[in-house]
């Protein structure tokens, strides 16, 4: 197969900017390893020289998201470097999204790269759309046959939740990833302020009741269900440090479940990925209840993509090393492109 010319599209002006910028910084090598043509687009700062590639695809993710300033200052350039950039976007075969949150998980970057034509990876800008809305997600997923827990949207009162939900609740922004804005709460008085917190990061807030157990989660690749994941964490929740700081959790790929318990959670993943008519890859993470029954927590429609990551880990256990599984990813896009 020929080799391809590449935009990988990164940053962004989430709370998942530094994530994004980790993501790029190993799909990036791994694509030029195999020989394909990758230019680098920062969608706050445009395409970077190479020094600027090689400074800021070493700085790593940092203990906490960037500030909501820092970020709203990235806002005001970004059309701007997006728009002095469209030509080198627009001479390549695909444009890779290592994108996570806002914009570049919420459909809105596919909307534009739909209308200019271009083949990229991930789901189109509705099924990006759906996954990032949770309480839409939620729904869909019940309407599928997949369990998710109850919940309530914001505003609402600690008696309300305590009679439809009981305590304790994980209070969320609704459309926000990396557990950006989230709490656990255990009791009425620690309601307002959750709620609070989560506005912050969007105008909507999510109300779910929590469930213990194990953390589980399932990669999609092509319409397969890759193996289990588990994630373990001392907080006994897979928050912002526990998933970018190094020790903040043990990820054991395949997980250790009976296989019919596995086969049953593919299944699972594979009904949800389906009801939000997501791309060709994703990932759908789950929770384990004591008594063995699984609840569907969230979809993720571009999932972290370092070499350790989760989807790649599973990955990598089904035999498809990270450089072979993001230039599969460009090429299955480029395949849906030309599908008509």
């Amino acid at each position: 197969m020929r080799n391809m010319k590449i935009a990988v599209l990164f940053g962004g002006t989430s709370q998942e900017r530094d994530v994004s910028i980790a993501s790029a910084a190993q799909i990036i090598p791994a694509l030029r390893g195999l020989g394909h043509d990758v230019i680098a687009v920062d969608s706050v700062t445009g395409r970077l020289t190479a020094d600027a590639e090689k400074k800021m695809l070493t700085s790593g993710v940092g203990p906490e998201p960037p500030s909501t300033t820092a970020l709203a200052t990235m806002r005001e350039s970004a059309a701007l470097a997006l728009t002095s950039n469209a030509s080198d976007i627009r001479d390549c075969d695909v444009v890779f999204l290592a994108l996570h949150g806002g914009a570049g998980e919420d459909g809105r970057f596919q909307a534009v790269l739909d209308l200019a034509g271009m083949a990229y990876t991930g789901s189109n800008h509705i099924a990006s759309a759906t996954a990032m809305d949770k309480d839409l997600s939620k729904r869909l997923f019940r309407a599928a046959g997949v369990p998710t827990a109850d919940w309530l949207m914001a505003p609402v009162l600690a008696h309300d939740v305590k009679e439809t939900l009981g305590w304790p609740v994980v209070v969320k922004p609704n459309k926000q990833g990396s557990t950006v804005g989230l709490s656990i709460v255990r009791e009425a008085d620690a309601l307002a302020n959750a709620i609070q917190l989560a506005e912050r990061y969007d105008d909507e807030v999510m109300v779910e009741k929590f469930v213990p157990g194990r953390e589980l989660t399932v990669g999609i690749l092509e319409g397969e269900a890759l193996p289990v994941g588990e994630i373990i964490t001392k907080a006994g929740i897979f928050d912002y440090q526990a998933k970018y700081q190094k020790g903040g959790a043990q990820e054991i790929f395949p997980a250790n479940l009976p296989e019919a318990a596995a086969a049953q959670l593919q299944e699972l993943a594979l009904r949800a990925h389906s009801a939000l008519k997501l791309g060709v890859y994703s990932r759908i993470d789950f929770r384990m209840d004591p008594r063995g029954n699984f609840w569907c927590l969230e979809a993720n429609s571009l999932p972290g993509m370092t070499a350790n990551s989760l989807l790649p880990q599973a990955a990598r256990v089904a035999g498809i090393e990270f450089p072979k599984l993001v230039e599969r990813i460009c090429r299955a896009a480029l395949l849906a492109k030309r599908s008509p």
